[in-house]
């Protein structure tokens, strides 16, 4: 598996030719008996654990997560044609690690690259959500079949900044055509 390009010196336009270009397995066809525990586990900062150890292989973690689906349940599980195994996951299996900005307003593109390698431009098939917590926003950015990435702390700030320059009441992020308000709707 080749390494990923550099994020830093892709356009939105090429990053938007890569996800299009990424053939992922069909996980979502495959419905095999479950077979078990895995022993794997993805710690909220992202870092995939094996029986209690980090996977140290950047290819490895690829890999896997390539396999990973959400199931109806709201559990996890990793997924090929003849086995199924549980994996437990603490927050969101993915991070988003890094954001690349095209355009203002709603004009905008957000293209962010996971901790895996992934690259997903925020959409309205894409959406990022904020979810308020005792601890502070939780930013989410949904990556496939019910995945999500945890947007990484630093990126928020940024996604914070483009809002509050924005004029948009609430404040928020446009990308792709799709407005992303910072605040979750109140609850009723």
């Amino acid at each position: 598996m080749a390494p990923p390009p550099n994020f830093d010196t892709l356009t939105i336009a090429d990053i938007a030719r890569l996800a299009a270009d990424d053939r992922l397995p069909p996980v979502e066809q495959w419905h095999p008996t479950h077979c078990g525990d895995s022993e794997m586990r993805i710690a909220r900062d992202g870092t995939w654990y094996h029986q209690g150890s980090p996977i140290g292989r950047t290819a490895m973690v690829r890999a896997f997560s390539r396999i990973l689906r959400r199931e109806e349940d709201s559990g996890y599980v990793l997924v090929t044609p003849v086995e199924k195994l549980d994996i437990a996951v603490e927050d969101a299996p993915f991070v988003a690690v890094e954001l690349k900005a095209e355009g203002t307003g709603r004009d905008a593109r957000l293209a962010f690259r996971l901790n895996t390698g992934d690259m997903v431009t925020a959409s309205a098939e894409h959406p990022l959500r904020f979810e308020e917590r005792d601890d502070g926003p939780h930013p989410y950015l949904h990556v496939r079949g019910g995945l999500e990435a945890l947007v990484a702390r630093s990126l928020y700030y940024e996604l914070a900044e483009f809002a509050l320059a924005g004029p948009d009441e609430p404040p928020g992020v446009w990308s792709a055509g799709a407005f992303f308000a910072l605040q979750p709707p109140a609850s009723q």
